[in-house]
């Protein structure tokens, strides 16, 4: 194996976390192909750093209101247009 290429006990490592069996020739292959692999997330070196990143781009604020309890429909009337027991609404029977 050349040099530049991954050394022999990370190829073996990384076969035997795969389950492959390889040869001489796989294995020379293979370290050149995680080599390869390994060099193009080298883009990402060139990017620029920043602490501020977050994984979503739009921040995420808060934008529910407290809950204030209230009363939109008067009683009196929702009682004259309801059928009612005893200042009760009836529904309709369940059998």
């Amino acid at each position: 194996m050349d040099g530049d290429l991954m050394d022999r006990d990370t190829i073996l490592k990384v076969a035997k976390v795969a389950r492959l069996e390889l040869n001489e020739g796989e294995m020379e292959r293979y370290a050149k192909d995680l080599e390869d692999i390994l060099d193009s997330f080298s883009v990402l070196d060139e990017a620029p750093m920043n602490e501020t990143y977050t994984f979503n781009p739009i921040p995420v604020v808060n934008v529910l209101r407290e809950d204030e309890p209230g009363q939109d429909i008067d009683d009196e009337l929702l009682r004259k247009q309801l059928e009612t027991y005893e200042s009760y609404v009836r529904g309709p029977r369940l059998s």
